[in-house]
């Protein structure tokens, strides 16, 4: 009997998978008609609320998925997806950040270039798309990427053009791992500022790239400041105990104001370089020894955030460092300009920044697959980085199995990089394979730009200030 309650239950949870393939069987006349109803007649998939957009339906919905995939009868979880509709006949984006879904109407800029609709997908594990209570050994790269595939196919009976994938940073991380996973679910990649750290332990790719991004001018002003807030370390700490009492801040997790403190001011130059452009550096103190004491915590504090190693800063984070701690891996770099008596800790690893309830071992072979893979098997992917992005100092790069796929870097930008940002040959070449992989005209290919007008509400990038040592 126990057996057969475990098969209905599994056979309750994937029938929103079958759904699909069910639908396009259906007689036209008996299916609705109107989106909202279509997308609702999908076993699984509850509304959460519907937004009004002009030319577009907008719709922020839960999806039932299995905690296990492996396992479907060992439980669910409510997933949170949103739907930015354009028409059904149009190419469809399929959407990660990596971690929490935003529920405001927005569109990736492969979704612009293609006109096209856009799925976006909350990252398990990130609230409220955490099963309760939390298995954490089913946060992986395997299990995220199977239930971007259960979405895929309970919606692809509706949106039945082609299929992109695309994100950025972990976001882009995610696209890529799921491309590896299910290779033929997507017709295209597109993953932006996609770090890939294959041996964890090497990290000399960025202790290079600090030595040569920008100008000499500008990295003598950053690494004054740095320093010299280690230095006074004894007097800026004492306005940290003041104002994490004042926000009613604490430590446990990292295990001390003084561990907190270091890690927010050695991510200082790495938060610079993330987020800022080189003309920025005119905004830090040009002369760190006289700056006063405020100056140099506002200069660390506006760059790295004094509450991001606080334990609620770390809280919404968890599961990535959860998983950089146990897949992705984490950077390490070195200070040979600060005296070894001022760095106490160094970077601290992921192992620090999760709650020590949540146990965490390290698989040293996940991201050594993933990039075999992408370099002998990856076809319709495009890789684009940011020139001045510390996180592109180790990224993805295509051999000689790869086809169709390009690795990109859009000179003098950021952690913000994207294809409107690359020189005109490559972005001419970008656009057109993001088009051609999208299924549109080959007229419209043959123009190759985005074929929908820019939206500064749907459009506008603003890269989210999270914490730094974070893709």
């Amino acid at each position: 009997m126990r057996k057969v309650l475990r098969w209905l239950l599994a056979f309750t949870v994937l029938i929103g998978t079958w759904s699909a393939a069910a639908g396009a069987a259906t007689a036209a006349g008996s299916e609705p008609t109107d989106i909202k109803d279509r997308l609702l007649s999908i076993p699984g998939i509850s509304l959460v609320q519907e937004k009004p957009y002009p030319g577009y339906r907008y719709f922020v919905l839960n999806y039932t998925q299995p905690v296990d995939h492996r396992h479907p009868d060992r439980g669910t979880f409510q997933q949170r997806i949103t739907v930015l509709h354009k028409d059904t006949s149009r190419p469809t984006v399929f959407y990660t950040s990596g971690y929490n879904v935003s529920t405001n109407p927005s569109r990736s800029e492969p979704t612009r270039i293609t006109d096209g609709n856009q799925v976006s997908l909350e990252y398990r594990y990130f609230t409220p798309s955490r099963p309760e209570p939390a298995d954490w050994s089913k946060l992986d790269i395997w299990q995220a990427a199977s239930d971007q595939h259960r979405v895929y196919q309970a919606l692809k009976g509706i949106y039945s053009a082609n299929w992109l994938a695309t994100g950025g940073s972990k976001g882009g991380m995610t696209a890529t791992y799921y491309e590896r996973f299910y290779p033929r679910d997507m017709d295209g990649v597109v993953a932006y500022v996609a770090p890939n750290d294959v041996v964890n332990k090497e990290d000399s790719a960025y202790d290079r790239f600090f030595t040569r991004v920008g100008t000499k001018e500008c990295r003598d002003r950053l690494n004054a400041v740095q320093r010299e807030a280690l230095v006074r370390r004894a007097a800026l700490e004492k306005k940290y105990t003041a104002y994490a009492a004042e926000k009613g801040y604490t430590f446990e997790t990292v295990g001390s104001l003084d561990k907190a403190y270091e890690a927010v001011v050695l991510d200082y130059v790495w938060g610079f370089w993330q987020y800022s452009l080189l003309k920025d550096c005119d905004s830090i103190p040009a002369d760190a020894a006289t700056a006063t004491d405020d100056a140099i915590w506002t200069s660390v504090d506006t760059i790295s955030g004094f509450s991001a190693y606080t334990d609620q800063g770390l809280a919404q984070y968890t599961p990535y460092y959860y998983q950089a701690g146990t897949q992705l891996g984490a950077p390490t770099i070195h200070f040979p300009y600060i005296e070894k008596g001022l760095v106490r800790y160094g970077y601290q690893p992921p192992r620090n920044y999760v709650p020590r309830s949540v146990p965490m071992r390290f698989q040293p072979g996940a991201m050594r697959d993933v990039d075999g893979w992408v370099r002998h098997h990856a076809t319709h992917m495009l890789f684009v980085y940011g020139q001045d992005d510390p996180w592109g100092a180790e990224r993805f790069r295509v051999g000689a199995g790869a086809r169709d796929s390009y690795v990109f870097t859009a000179p003098g930008m950021n952690h913000g990089a994207n294809v409107a940002g690359l020189v005109p040959d490559q972005k001419e070449l970008a656009t057109a394979r993001i088009l051609t992989w999208a299924g549109v005209s080959p007229a419209a290919v043959a123009q190759a730009r985005p074929l929908a007008a820019y939206d500064s509400r749907l459009d506008g990038r603003d890269l989210e200030r999270e914490p730094t040592l974070r893709p």
